[in-house]
């Protein structure tokens, strides 16, 4: 038997999907979204049926039969803490994600998406590897302020996808190695990786700063901006994600359009780039030790990991901790199709999705 899935994921400036014949891909579609079209919604949730309809008009127009699949994939969000792996899309899930509370992000609607292609289909859907994904040891967890639980959030998708093939590529598993990933795209996180666990995280928006989102920030800049009354509770987060970054600096959170301003001379351009690159370097350092037994490889992906220029800063600035892999792109679609046909197959179980319990409290 064949199975067909279709992998969904939602970026921040793009809709990628690709459609799977068991593992061989018949066909992947990378949606565009610029700027401008995105900007007239108020929030992530509100895209989701111009998503939806953009994914059914690629797959009508390469003539594609919807009624061939057997599940449908999505890109995991920002969930409350849960296992990695694959995931059923169901009602629990579906409310998280539009009644919150759940951070914003474009991943979220990967549940969303899938879930609606397939419930007409009968078959199901599916997320894996979710952005929330918690594997963090307990000494990671601890920060200082009691009320907040520090919790996982990065690319694990990609990352651990591209741990398992720079694992394959010297004939080890991923299980035995120790890697620091930085994932370049939209956002920017950075994941140490040990034995096959992601046990820390320096999220997308406690680090380097990234073409759309202003990365960290010296808390009381953002608490005296808060309370000047010149911004509202939206025009901050847009400041910290969607029009922060190299956006806000220089205009464009396009790397190309950068490293032609770089090209014609522009100065402002080449230090704002090389900051970002020193920024991404600084967080790989701050990972390092994490890892009591040394650690065998760097790994740089994500879609700015074609960016010669970038790397090559980031890579001079950390190649004395361990060997650099440049890795660039996604894998995403298809360790989510893989993961798809891993449960279909019954070699893996889906988890299902709870509402984590509310804490009792005592008198």
């Amino acid at each position: 038997m064949e199975y067909h899935i279709l992998a969904i994921n939602p970026g921040s400036t793009s809709t990628k999907i690709a459609v799977y014949v068991d593992k061989e891909e018949k066909f992947a579609v990378n949606i565009d979204h610029p700027a401008e079209e995105l900007d007239v919604f108020e929030g992530i949730n509100e895209q989701f049926p111009f998503r939806k309809e953009t994914i059914l008009n690629a797959l009508k127009e390469r003539d594609y039969d919807v009624s061939q699949l057997s599940a449908v994939v999505g890109r995991g969000g920002q969930l409350p803490p849960v296992k990695a792996g694959g995931y059923l899309v169901n009602q629990a899930m579906k409310r998280r994600i539009i009644e919150g509370p759940i951070v914003s992000h474009a991943s979220n609607l990967g549940a969303l998406l899938a879930d609606a292609i397939a419930a007409p289909l009968g078959i199901p859907a599916y997320i894996y590897d979710a952005v929330s994904a918690d594997e963090l040891k307990p000494v990671a967890r601890v920060i200082g302020i009691p009320e907040i639980k520090r919790q996982s959030f990065c690319h694990v998708l990609n990352s651990k996808a591209m741990c398992r093939k720079a694992a394959e590529a010297v004939g080890k598993r991923y299980e035995d190695m120790n890697y620091i990933v930085a994932h370049l795209g939209g956002g920017i996180s950075v994941s140490a990786h040990e034995k096959g666990e992601i046990v820390d995280v320096i999220t997308d928006d406690g680090g380097p700063f990234s073409p759309e989102r202003s990365g960290s920030i010296p808390l009381i800049y953002i608490v005296d901006m808060c309370y000047s009354g010149l911004y509202n509770k939206r025009e901050i987060l847009k400041k910290l994600r969607g029009m922060g970054g190299m956006k806000a600096l220089l205009g464009t959170p396009d790397c190309r359009e950068i490293e032609k301003m770089i090209a014609d001379g522009d100065e402002k351009a080449k230090l704002v780039y090389e900051a970002q690159a020193y920024q991404i370097a600084k967080g790989i350092g701050e990972l390092a030790p994490t890892f009591e037994n040394g650690l065998d490889g760097i790994i740089l992906t994500g879609g700015i990991a074609y960016s010669k220029m970038l790397t090559g800063i980031i890579k001079k600035r950390v190649e004395f901790m361990a060997p650099v892999l440049i890795m660039p792109g996604e894998n995403e679609l298809e360790s989510l199709a893989w993961g798809a046909l891993r449960i279909l197959k019954g070699e893996e179980k889906a988890h299902t999705y709870r509402e984590p319990r509310k804490p009792r409290i005592k008198y």
